[in-house]
């Protein structure tokens, strides 16, 4: 029995990039869309934001000299590209999806309506976010926190490439201390690498929990959903929520 009715699920494209480290791995690809799959099923209405690392990163393009409001508009449409391959996984696998772009391109996606997105959700479609938020200077994270408030999602879970928050880089420090659970605001005031401050500020104000977990725990999305202790929760307050 899945915990929460309504879930966006905030994916890095770093994450469709597998082992690669860029483009779009197909075996990945399948592996998240089969995850999702299993989700939508339960009847758990999914929305999805992507990032668009795999491809262009906009900080990365204005770090190198590019004007940084340019390099985020080819951010916005590396999310777009990611999406469609997103969409094409679950439509393959009978899932039916929506895209819609923050960004006008009436040929490859809807665009962004809230009332019809949440319309999308009720009728059991999984609804992807494309295009960021249609801004420069903010990330797909703020996007995701953005969505999942105006959607009414009851949790965002955040995927990313390891088991969860540590006080550290556990990478590089092999004694880290992995939080089970952690407030927004000891996430901010510690700044740790959860969600960049807009997002996690946007969230803290919304009382909206994020799960943070590894994507390649194979299941993990699932088991987040029907309310298994899985990375870290971040709440507003020091009890669960």
């Amino acid at each position: 029995m899945p915990k929460y009715r309504r879930i966006l699920l905030k994916l890095s494209g770093e994450a469709l990039a597998g082992t690669r480290g860029f483009g779009i791995d197909p075996e990945v690809l399948e592996k998240i869309a089969g995850e999702c799959k299993e989700v939508a099923a339960l009847g758990v209405e999914l929305a999805i934001v992507i990032g668009g690392g795999n491809i262009f990163r906009g900080v990365a393009g204005a770090s190198a000299g590019m004007d940084r409001a340019s390099a985020d508009y080819m951010g916005m449409l590396a999310t777009a590209m990611n999406s469609l391959a997103v969409q094409d996984a679950l439509e393959s696998m009978g899932v039916q999806t929506r895209v819609q772009s923050a960004i006008a391109m009436q040929q490859i996606a809807e665009p962004y309506i809230r009332r019809r997105a949440m319309r999308h959700l009720e009728k059991g479609r999984v609804v992807i976010f494309a295009a960021g938020t249609g801004n420069p200077y903010f990330t797909t994270d703020t996007t995701a926190a953005l969505r999942a408030a105006e959607i009414g999602a009851e949790v965002i879970l955040k995927a990313t490439k390891v088991d969860g928050i540590y006080d550290a880089d556990p990478r590089k420090v092999p004694d880290a201390k992995k939080f089970t659970q952690i407030t927004h605001m000891e996430a901010l005031s510690r700044r740790l690498n959860v969600m960049d401050a807009t997002a996690l500020s946007l969230c803290m104000d919304n009382k909206l929990p994020i799960i943070v977990f590894d994507l390649n725990q194979r299941g993990n999305i699932l088991r987040a959903v029907q309310g298994e202790a899985v990375g870290t929760l971040v709440t507003a307050d020091a009890v669960a929520v």
